[in-house]
């Protein structure tokens, strides 16, 4: 069965920007929590979004990171986070990390 979330994230209100990614229980440091991004150059930036790159949110401290596998980004935890805990990584809205 699909998911395009994993069990462990949901999606609601941020305090930071409209919607955000959140903890739905404790998520250990080094989680892989899927693809973020798949490259695609018919699209603007050259991905496509999943749910998890279209509704985290920037932090100057982050919980997690994007990480270049190729053809896709993933977003993985970078310390273990609490239940309830708003997901979020660095990014800039024009460059995506290498």
């Amino acid at each position: 069965m699909y998911r395009p979330l994993p069990s462990e994230v949901t999606i609601k209100k941020s305090n930071i920007d409209g919607l955000g990614l959140f903890s739905t229980r404790a998520i250990e440091e080094g989680r892989n929590l899927g693809i973020s991004h798949v490259e695609n150059s018919d699209f603007e930036n050259g991905y496509i979004r999943t749910p998890l790159g279209g509704f985290i949110n920037h932090s100057n401290t982050p919980n997690c990171k994007i990480v270049n596998n190729g053809k896709v980004l993933r977003l993985i935890t970078n310390q273990a986070i609490r239940a309830d805990t708003e997901l979020t990584t660095y990014y800039s809205l024009y460059e995506l990390p290498n």
